[in-house]
């Protein structure tokens, strides 16, 4: 309740502060509230750092950003409800929660939809993600003007217990995925007994052996520590699941059309630099494993993978298989 009642103050006096009942086009001096779960100076939380040094810069100071980082407005889901209702401006999200609302989304949560990042950025890049991030601002039921895309990199197997060289390895091992059953489905039919539980309770629950272990991108597994006790880092890439940042619409309706077109360019912009900061961070994510003695298994042919997941392209894919077909024909 403790922290339930800090959050709800914080977004309170984010709406005040950003003066959520300002009339449209009013040029007025704004602290624009943004919000991530991950660190400072993890890559999506630095990019859109940097956008607001840029829209600072080119407002003359009218316009600002300042971030909270660490989940201190709370997760992903608390986040979204603060942006719906104006209490916080800019969020960086998962695909799964939005995808509730705006189905065709949940295509980029099946296993191996793309061929590796190049291919996912492409497509995000291009007229699918553009169509996709309109279908979020446009749907009244989200209350969200999605701005841009970031890459999370691919997601990958982490245990505590033992190295991970093919499907037998994966039977049997308890593995934490999120709380979408296409993930769950998805670790089943690897072999693994994949289990729902929130990325908060992650750490205790590898380190006191209430799961095996967990699957996630490299810099996430650093910069959670999750290295110091899963050990063994397999690169499944059984995932590549791009995430989204979004703006409130009811906070973007106070805005000038310049202001709402600037904040676009400069969330392209963003897009772009983030996937920059994503390379390096995974570079330097991938040393310090190496560096702390982390076991990283590497798979020249995946197809054993792909062919595991079919099951779960059976259950769930029909109904995105055109545009399944777009995806694929992407080059």
């Amino acid at each position: 309740m403790l922290i339930q009642r800090v959050v709800l103050a914080a977004a309170a006096a984010a709406m005040l502060s950003f003066g959520a009942a300002a009339p449209a086009g009013a040029q007025t001096k704004m602290v624009i509230k943004a919000s991530d779960v991950h660190p400072l100076g993890y890559p999506t939380v630095e990019a859109i750092v940097r956008l607001g040094k840029k829209l600072e810069t080119q407002t003359n100071g009218r316009l600002t950003i300042q971030m909270y980082p660490s989940m201190q407005l709370g997760g992903e889901k608390e986040m979204i409800e603060q942006a719906q209702v104006g209490a916080l401006q800019i969020a960086r999200i998962s695909v799964g929660p939005v995808g509730t609302i705006v189905d065709e989304l949940n295509v980029f949560n099946m296993p191996f939809v793309f061929r590796d990042s190049k291919h996912m950025e492409k497509v995000i890049d291009g007229e699918i993600g553009a169509e996709l991030l309109e279908k979020i601002s446009t749907n009244p039921q989200t209350r969200l003007i999605a701005l841009g895309w970031m890459n999370a990199g691919s997601r990958n197997v982490y245990n505590t217990r033992k190295p991970i060289r093919s499907l037998d390895d994966l039977k049997g091992l308890k593995i934490r995925m999120m709380g979408n059953p296409i993930f769950v489905d998805t670790m089943n039919a690897l072999g693994g007994n994949g289990i729902a539980m929130g990325f908060n309770e992650l750490y205790n629950a590898m380190q006191t052996g209430v799961v095996d272990g967990a699957e996630n991108n490299p810099p996430t597994y650093i910069a959670q520590n999750h290295y110091q006790v899963a050990k063994y880092f397999s690169m499944t890439e059984h995932l590549i699941i791009p995430e989204i940042f979004v703006f409130s619409r009811r906070s973007w309706e106070t805005l000038s059309k310049d202001d709402q077109a600037l904040i676009r360019k400069l969330s392209r912009e963003a897009q772009m630099e983030q996937r920059e900061l994503w390379y390096k961070s995974e570079e330097e994510s991938i040393a310090k494993m190496k560096a702390a003695g982390i076991e990283i298994i590497t798979f020249p042919d995946k197809k054993p993978f792909q062919d595991a997941v079919k099951a779960v392209w059976d259950k769930y894919g029909a109904k995105y298989a055109q545009l399944v077909q777009r995806i694929q024909a992407v080059q």
